[in-house]
């Protein structure tokens, strides 16, 4: 029990660090003047799936060698996978909720431009890494491939900050966020404070990283469930699922670009940034229940992506089903019908 209690309060300590790193790059984004597609699509993105980033790494330096890359693992291929899910669902579920506040529902208000290019990005990257853990262990092959996705990241981001084809961009307002954490009496914090904030944070989601990955080993061996399904199912959702309900509120506010980029641009980041990371500190050689996710994600986050490619604009409806393919998933494991 005193396993379980301490894995809420790590738990709690990296979720406490991710709302205070999320709220410190929210600033940075508004003292930059950036638009609202780079706000959610990159610097949201990025604090929401900071955790999520750290919880692997973690694993795999300071966990035993086996669980520990299992854990790792793990985390890098349930992020995608919950995000193009169960964030998807929630997303969906947010605006049918809202739909009577809406003149134009079913139609989502979200930059299409923006989501198309968070998902062709997302789409080519995450099929760049899945590939990789079919084309042996070469460390001159793995380092090439973790190499492109680096820098295939890096124009995603430079593209993106620069504007990239929105038509309607406008800078986030500061109504939209809370006050910075560490001056919350100004209305116009100084960048050093910002920079404080943000460091500060991060040494809170490392310790309490540290904590989950030691807590999660000891007690997946107590319930005989492989490291690596704990890992996949536990880290997501509590790492980044509660921060992603900030898309709930962009939605509430009719922020549907800021909502759904928090979500695809933190795809993008954990399909590309993450798995090249695993791809260098891992064997990355995935098991059944791996693969099944990531078809699982292509299935959901394809689905979007020919409604925005083909009708030119996204409904509730199709962000929906991925709740259904999560569930899938779910239930093949509680059936033990795929091997873990």
């Amino acid at each position: 029990m005193i396993n379980w209690a301490l894995l809420l309060v790590a738990l709690g300590v990296i979720l406490l660090g991710a709302t205070v790193f999320t709220n410190g790059l929210e600033w940075f984004g508004k003292k930059m003047k950036l638009s609202d597609g780079a706000v959610g699509s990159i610097f949201a993105a990025i604090g929401t799936a900071l955790p999520e980033t750290l919880v692997p790494i973690v694993a795999i330096l300071f966990g035993t060698a086996e669980a520990g890359h299992k854990i790792g693992v793990g985390a890098i291929i349930g992020a995608p996978f919950m995000l193009g899910t169960l964030a998807f669902f929630i997303s969906g579920l947010a605006v049918v909720w809202n739909r009577k506040k809406r003149d134009d529902y079913p139609v989502m208000r979200v930059d299409t431009v923006v989501m198309r290019r968070d998902m062709e990005y997302f789409l080519v990257l995450y099929s760049v890494a899945i590939a990789a853990s079919f084309l042996g262990s070469h460390p001159v092959v793995k380092t090439f491939i973790a190499l492109v996705l680096f820098l295939t990241y890096t124009g995603y981001v430079l593209k993106t900050l620069r504007g990239g084809g929105e038509p309607e961009a406008h800078e986030i307002e500061e109504a939209e966020i809370d006050p910075c954490y560490f001056a919350p009496k100004s209305h116009d914090p100084q960048m050093t404070i910002i920079g404080v904030q943000v460091l500060s944070s991060l040494l809170l989601i490392v310790w309490g990283s540290y904590i989950f990955v030691e807590k999660v080993q000891i007690i997946s061996v107590e319930m005989g469930i492989s490291p690596f399904i704990l890992a996949m199912i536990i880290a997501p959702i509590a790492t980044e699922l509660p921060e992603k309900f900030n898309s709930v509120i962009w939605i509430n506010k009719g922020k549907d670009t800021l909502a759904i980029g928090n979500v695809t641009g933190a795809m993008v980041f954990q399909g590309s940034i993450i798995t090249a990371i695993g791809i260098l500190m891992t064997d990355w050689q995935l098991n059944t229940a791996a693969l099944l996710t990531v078809a699982l994600t292509f299935a959901s986050v394809g689905m979007a992506y020919l409604q925005i490619r083909i009708k030119k604009h996204l409904t509730p409806g199709t962000l929906l089903v991925g709740g259904f393919f999560y569930f899938i998933f779910l239930l093949l494991i509680v059936t033990g019908k795929i091997a873990t």
